[in-house]
């Protein structure tokens, strides 16, 4: 009996912006965003109802390219599916790969603290929004920059579970944490809206090349 060798390949759905003037002669940074539960599917309209996304389609205009992918139906995020998407755009796009950022809301902000300890050497900076992660595991991103976002009236996911990964971050002093006193669940309209945000994330580069080495 012989083995042969086969490559399976599962196709992920995503949408992709270029920043205006987009050159191959150019790095650029890369923002990649993860969608809320509600957002899943095989309908890429559906992405393009909250975040980043909804803002390109309103005319905004970003600096990064911004990689929005869709989960199937009734699924999670995967952090070795986020991670080879990323790797895909840096395969063929031109990535500054010191500067590739990762943020998500609700289902996605729960992604994004999964991946990013899983994956601690891709990420430049990250920013999960009303999401939670495992503070036993919260080490692993001690070198990364981290702001967090949270509505103190969260009726779906607790605040809690952010403050137990600002928690168990702190010490590093690599972390902000603002909470939003009378926002529900909907803490993401305001924080994508802030121009803050992404200039706080662009003020982050990885510290050495790892990202790059990590594939290459």
């Amino acid at each position: 009996m012989t083995q042969s060798k086969h490559v399976f390949t599962r196709e992920t759905k995503y949408l992709l912006y270029l920043p205006d003037g987009y050159s191959d002669e150019e790095k650029y940074p890369l923002l990649v965003f993860l969608h809320g539960a509600g957002e899943r599917g095989d309908d890429l309209e559906l992405v393009k109802i909250h975040g980043p996304p909804k803002l390109i389609e309103a005319g905004h205009d970003f600096p990064f390219i911004i990689v929005s992918p869709q989960v199937p139906l009734d699924e999670w995020w995967s952090p070795d599916t986020v991670v080879w998407l990323t790797k895909e755009i840096m395969d063929n796009y031109s990535v500054d790969t010191e500067r590739v950022y990762l943020t998500g809301l609700s289902m996605g902000g729960f992604g994004t603290w999964r991946t990013a300890t899983k994956y601690p050497e891709m990420y430049a900076a990250i920013a999960p929004i009303c999401g939670g992660g495992d503070p036993s595991k919260a080490h692993l991103i001690k070198d990364v920059p981290v702001w967090v976002f949270h509505g103190a009236k969260d009726d779906v996911v607790p605040i809690k579970r952010s403050e137990e990964m600002y928690d168990a971050l702190k010490e590093y002093g690599n972390i902000e944490f603002t909470v939003y006193p009378e926002a529900n669940h909907d803490s993401w309209t305001k924080t994508y809206e802030n121009p803050k945000l992404y200039e706080w994330l662009l003020s982050h580069k990885r510290k050495s090349s790892s990202a790059a080495s990590l594939f290459y």
